[in-house]
């Protein structure tokens, strides 16, 4: 017995195999999950790829978390490949390139609204789209990077993920009388394609090179998918609301 058997787990942005998404995917099907993946437009090719690569091929549901049609159609495309969700992978961020990389003080509100819509308010709008399907009991977990402080480069990013974790905690709030669970897992900087996005991304490299207590390997997404699958699992069935930081101890050191 794994400690997802039986239960039917739905992952967004899976891309590459070095992705956090990929490695919680791979790592729910060995704990005996089901697992559905999402995608959509030109990703959609990526996300084919990096499903064969996994212990069993999923299928793929198309979802923009930006289309409201979509968004409204998730649970019934959902219905063709399960009955019921018992846990759901927040794994979405996006901001444009004028809202990284130094240019805070001039980023305009549409690219600022772009950020936030795909990076905060999707964790609502995917929750509340799967949610019909949702049992009492399931988990949904974000992929987060810690927004208590001002990160180099990361500017209006930084402020999405703020925005996530508050999103997070109301949604723990309003959904836990009807048993379901939302906690973020903090990572720390892992070189994947969204890394590589980052103006500055070796900044950050340097910050956990210097300063994690237990070391960091920016290579290896297998810690952060650990911690996801365990927060989707029945042995965190009390926990709600909470950030769980795997990022070698980075977050509790001073400057």
């Amino acid at each position: 017995m794994g400690l997802l058997t039986g239960k039917t787990v739905v992952v967004t942005g899976v891309l590459t195999d070095q992705s956090i998404a990929f490695h919680i995917a791979r790592l729910a099907q060995e704990e005996g999950a089901d697992v559905v993946l999402t995608s959509f437009g030109r990703t959609m090719s990526l996300t084919r790829r990096s499903a064969t690569r996994l212990p069993t091929e999923p299928p793929i549901v198309e979802l923009d978390v930006t289309n409201d049609d979509d968004l409204a159609q998730f649970a019934n495309r959902l219905g063709e490949h399960c009955e019921t969700v018992d846990g759901l992978v927040h794994s979405i961020g996006f901001a444009p390139e004028s809202a990284l990389g130094g240019n805070f003080l001039h980023t305009s509100w549409s690219d600022v609204a772009t950020a936030m819509q795909v990076s905060a308010y999707s964790l609502a709008s995917l929750t509340m789209a799967a949610k019909p399907r949702m049992t009492s009991g399931a988990s949904v977990v974000g992929l987060d990077f810690d927004a208590s402080v001002a990160w180099p480069t990361y500017d209006w990013m930084g402020v999405a993920k703020a925005a996530l974790e508050s999103t997070a905690r109301y949604l723990a709030r309003d959904l836990g009388p009807e048993g379901i669970r939302v906690n973020l897992v903090a990572a720390g900087p892992i070189r994947t394609m969204a890394a590589k996005s980052i103006p500055g991304f070796d900044e950050f490299e340097k910050v956990w090179r210097d300063r994690a207590p237990l070391g960091w390997d920016l290579t290896d997404p297998a810690p952060a998918a650990r911690a996801c699958v365990a927060l989707l699992s029945p042995w965190f069935a009390a926990t709600t609301g909470e950030i769980v930081h795997v990022d070698g101890g980075v977050h509790s050191q001073g400057a």
